[in-house]
């Protein structure tokens, strides 16, 4: 009597990608992330001491498409997901994202009332492309997926890396940046989220960075191996 094999879940990504493709990646969201920055300055003449809703809605809806576009192409089981699958999931995880990573800063702590509001809201969509959209537009709702990588640690291949890493670097720059808000300095940038957003902006470079670091290491290591 044969036995029954257990299907194993699904973790292949559609296509890879090299350290050097990965290092385009970055390069092109940073730009991004760099155009948000000067259209905020250059058109509207705030930054985000001045005007922290304005400045946060412009970063994450320029950074928000290029994510897509680029995550999209590295879906998850291509033949059954199309690339416009991937865009409107993308487009779901982006709301699911925010949600979450605001009721995260209120509960620990984050001001809650009107005056706060947008820049709550913002922050949150800014957080979620950072954390949710790629994760989102590659494994979709595949939990198994979703655990493997998030919880376990255990990322497969250069994407998942691209995943993993500057999402938590976000999260983890986010935090620390929270720390001089309570403080009695009495500056401008203390307010809420403006020094957290920018530790979670440094923290998600930081993360590219080091992700690339491993991909390059983890490649010299392999042949090594091979070797």
């Amino acid at each position: 009597m044969k036995e029954g094999k257990k299907k194993k879940p699904e973790t292949s990504i559609g296509e890879s990608i090299s350290a050097l493709g990965a290092f385009f990646v970055y390069l092109i969201t940073g730009l991004f992330l760099a155009v948000g920055f000067w259209v905020v300055r250059d058109k509207y003449s705030v930054d985000l001491i001045s005007d922290p809703s304005l400045t946060l809605r412009l970063l994450w809806m320029i950074e928000f498409p290029i994510v897509v576009i680029i995550f999209s192409l590295f879906r998850s089981n291509p033949k059954k997901c199309s690339y416009f699958r991937a865009v409107g999931r993308s487009i779901v995880g982006l709301i699911s994202g925010a949600i979450i990573n605001a009721l995260g800063a209120v509960s620990l702590g984050a001001p809650v009332g009107m005056q706060s509001l947008p820049k709550t809201v913002h922050w949150s969509f800014l957080m979620s492309v950072f954390t949710v959209v790629p994760a989102t537009a590659v494994f979709g709702a595949s939990w198994t997926n979703w655990h493997r990588v998030f919880a376990s640690l255990k990322p497969t291949g250069n994407i998942e890396y691209m995943i993993l890493i500057p999402a938590y670097g976000a999260i983890i720059g986010g935090w620390f940046g929270a720390w001089p808000m309570p403080l009695d300095w009495e500056r401008p940038w203390q307010e809420w989220p403006i020094c957290v957003c920018y530790g979670a902006i440094g923290g998600y470079i930081v993360g590219q960075l080091v992700s690339l670091s491993l991909m390059i290491f983890l490649r010299k290591h392999k042949n090594l191996k091979l070797a």
